[in-house]
């Protein structure tokens, strides 16, 4: 079989869990399967950069920039079929929520979530448009589906009418943790650094959006009486919602107990991890929710919510509280603050779960969802 991955979406550095699915994924692939030919069609920038997904993965350039969102959908409708066609691709898979409409090759493409559909003001501009016409399309092109959680398989089944036998859930692989053991700012700089004294630091890794429900963690925060109140970190590239966040902290009387750095060196990044008590991760919904595998894997206790992919993906390895409600985000914080047995047995349970998730057994899964997919062309 000759294998398309359909990588026009990937900005590298700008694409988050789907870059790094893209990366893991397709090498993962190509050791799984020896014997399939794999191209992958990437944009300018990701050619530019010198994207690299391993040895054997051949490389087509889709000649448009994939940060205007015009050019990104052109190439995917009508670049990639022209080009799949001149390579004899026969089963294209579009690793990104949307896929070409027509072109002559099986088409598979992964979900991550319906977002766009459930949380409209998570996608800013042109993009909830885009996705509110693409992932349909994309939903009832495609032979088969991928769902990264049984949460999103269920998700769209109900909102894009999609037969649920036509949907195979695949969790995302994990592995080794990206940079794990790599140089970190010592915790004394961290501390210095970031003003936090001798408070205990809780760590937030998400993007700036309301769905995220960075709010109500704030508003949380606040239920903390001050004399106990952590400093909370919430690093994340800038969105138009920040300014909102920010507001919002004045409101509560807690801006001088957070920080929201932006874009940070990963050396700081990896500080912050080596110096947090806990991690918490309040979203409303994900499609996944890597995030908090990775705190696992760094032996970090994890608090999250208990909405949509999250308690998949973290079984019994978390705290979780309902995010609608401040009070139990306070009080999960407060426990693993407080709770030094509780925090142990989270740290102990999360390694455990958090091996569960490999890249081997991801893409084992994959090329069974391939083989579906060519049997019913």
């Amino acid at each position: 079989m000759h294998l398309g991955l359909n990588l026009v979406y990937l900005v590298p550095g700008e694409t988050g869990g789907m870059e790094m699915y893209a990366r893991e994924l397709a090498p993962a692939l190509a050791s799984t399967a020896p014997g399939i030919k794999i191209t992958a069609f990437i944009n300018r920038e990701a050619a530019d950069a010198g994207l690299d997904l391993g040895s054997g993965i051949g490389m087509v350039v889709v000649p448009v920039h994939a940060r205007n969102r015009v050019e990104w959908v052109r190439g995917e409708q009508l670049d990639v079929p022209r080009l799949a066609k001149r390579e004899r691709i026969e089963l294209m898979h579009s690793l990104a929520s949307t896929a070409p409409g027509r072109g002559p090759f099986v088409r598979v493409t992964t979900i991550h979530d319906l977002i766009y559909r459930l949380f409209p003001e998570a996608h800013f501009g042109l993009r909830s448009l885009g996705m509110r016409l693409l992932v349909p399309l994309a939903a009832h092109r495609s032979q088969r589906i991928i769902a990264d959680s049984q949460s999103t398989a269920d998700d769209i089944h109900r909102f894009l009418r999609v037969r649920p036998d036509k949907v195979d859930v695949i969790p995302l692989g994990f592995g080794d943790v990206p940079h794990l053991g790599a140089p970190a700012e010592p915790q004394d700089d961290v501390r210095l650094r970031w003003q936090l004294g001798d408070r205990p630091l809780v760590l937030t890794l998400s993007a700036k959006r309301p769905v995220k429900n960075l709010v109500g963690l704030l508003e949380a925060l606040a239920l903390i009486p001050s004399e106990r109140r952590p400093v909370l970190m919430m690093p994340g590239y800038p969105t138009p919602y920040e300014p909102e966040l920010r507001r919002r902290a004045r409101e509560l009387g807690v801006q001088d107990d957070v920080r929201m750095p932006g874009w940070i060196p990963r050396e700081q990044v990896e500080g912050l991890w080596q110096t947090a008590r806990c991690f918490v991760f309040p979203s409303l919904y994900e499609g996944f929710g890597a995030p908090v595998l990775e705190a696992m894997r760094r032996g970090v206790p994890v608090a999250c919510s208990d909405r949509s992919s999250l308690p998949e993906v973290a079984g019994t390895a978390a705290l979780f509280f309902d995010p609608e409600h401040p009070r139990e985000i306070a009080a999960a914080l407060e426990e693993l603050l407080t709770d030094e047995r509780k925090a142990a047995e989270l740290v102990r349970l999360g390694f455990a779960q958090a091996d569960r998730f490999t890249w081997a057994e991801t893409a084992r899964r994959t090329l069974a969802s391939y083989e579906l997919a060519l049997r019913g062309r």
